[in-house]
């Protein structure tokens, strides 16, 4: 049975259980969370297993504009997206569900805007729930790998490298407020015990339009089985990463938090 795990950032039990009474109406099998807003313990992480479950076919996420206005919110939503779009991919079906009015898809972090819109009261909310649920999701090419790496002891560590068929003559990250801390260089999906870096960098400074970006980088050369891993202290605003280069203009890639 195809499955449609919900996380509420609404406090709202009445609203989840008539959500959760039509998914079983169309024939789904539904279940989720309430979010709970702590990056220092990284609740975050507590339903990614979940979510990542090969039955589950559909996240869907409720929660008002307001309930994205905190920061350690928006962070711990993008650090789950991210998370599950690197084991499921960018076309996993992610649906929106505002209590009442839909809120902007652009108001949403840069992993979310992809999701699709609509309010609890949408006459066809079970319909495309269970279309979403019965259809595999697309198959989107993507010029670069982006991971998250986390646990209480070790902190949060961004992967970033190229996708299958290219190569990176090096990688940079860089973070918009926040504070990146450590790096390395290792095998793809598992962070490194011990890295050769070579020419590394740090405290490289950046501007894109009004925001401004520190970053770290290296020159070792990368292909889909290697990576490259920074750490982020704080809550960062958003980051930016890609292969390194010295060239004004160099094309990189930005998600806003």
């Amino acid at each position: 049975m195809k499955k449609v795990w919900i996380t509420s950032l609404v406090r709202d039990k009445d609203l989840v259980s008539k959500i959760l009474s039509t998914i079983k109406k169309y024939g789904l099998k539904g279940d989720g969370h309430f979010w709970v807003d702590d990056l220092q313990h990284m609740a975050w992480l507590s339903p990614k297993e979940n979510i990542i479950a090969p039955e589950t076919n559909l996240w869907v996420i409720m929660g008002a504009e307001k309930d994205i206005e905190k920061d350690s919110v928006r962070y711990g939503l993008s650090l789950l997206a991210l998370s599950v779009q690197a084991k499921r991919g960018h076309g996993f079906h992610i649906m929106w569900i505002s209590p009442e009015k839909e809120i902007p898809q652009k108001s949403l972090p840069t992993p979310l805007r992809g999701a699709e819109m609509l309010t609890a009261s949408s006459a066809s909310l079970g319909a495309k729930m269970v279309a979403r649920a019965n259809t595999p999701p697309p198959a989107i090419d993507m010029e670069y790998r982006l991971d998250v790496h986390a646990n209480p002891g070790l902190g949060v560590w961004i992967e970033v490298g190229p996708a299958r068929g290219h190569k990176w003559k090096g990688a940079m990250v860089g973070a918009n407020g926040g504070e990146i801390d450590a790096h390395g260089v290792g095998s793809a999906g598992e962070l490194p015990r011990k890295a050769v870096l070579e020419y590394p960098m740090q405290g490289l400074k950046l501007e894109l339009g009004n925001d401004q970006y520190t970053a770290w980088a290296v020159q070792n050369f990368l292909t889909e089985d290697l990576s490259y891993y920074i750490r982020i202290k704080d809550i960062p605003k958003g980051i930016l990463f890609g292969p390194y280069s010295e060239e004004k203009g160099a094309e990189v890639h930005v998600i806003r938090f």
